[in-house]
């Protein structure tokens, strides 16, 4: 099983800020939907408490989320309290590819299991109080890159990028 992470990014590593994503890119969340459209999603809790209620569970897609709080209710989705038993569940369902969604603190814990991250790298400096971890390039190789220009919908060009581990 393929275990990626995506996520989208500023320069300086901003994820979100105040529990919600700082920025409006439609063709972004397009591509996370499309992307992981049929696949087991590991997700914090946090990040769970994020999405929009006429969202939950996110559609066509096996919701998992990790809490340590006890007796945690979200319905339509498996509750676990690791990163791992997540995974472990996702490859008992034959899955070809699980993917972790965030936030800050299960992209640290699941980026030593990653063999894919799906990143869409934001061309400017966005302030935040959220970040993706840092990780060492040099033990990933960049397969894929999409460049989206800034336009009327997105005001910041980014590129959508596909890195798997060496």
């Amino acid at each position: 099983m393929i275990i990626s992470m995506i996520a989208a990014l500023s320069r300086n590593q901003v994820i979100g800020k105040n529990n919600d994503l700082p920025w409006k890119l439609p063709d972004d969340m397009k591509y996370f939907m499309e992307t992981t459209k049929g696949h087991h999603t590991i997700m914090g809790r946090k990040n769970y408490d994020s999405i929009p209620q006429k969202f939950k569970p996110l559609p066509q897609r096996t919701n998992i989320v990790v809490t340590h709080q006890q007796n945690f209710n979200a319905p339509g989705c498996i509750v676990v309290n690791s990163v791992e038993k997540g995974l472990q569940l996702a490859e008992r369902s034959n899955e070809s590819e699980a993917f972790i969604i965030g936030g800050a603190e299960i992209y640290k814990l699941g980026l030593p299991h990653a063999n894919r991250l799906y990143l869409t790298e934001i061309a400017a400096e966005i302030e935040g109080d959220t970040f993706f971890p840092t990780f060492d390039r040099n033990q990933w190789k960049e397969t894929s890159r999409k460049h989206h220009d800034k336009d009327d919908r997105h005001a910041y060009s980014f590129d959508f990028v596909v890195y798997d581990k060496k």
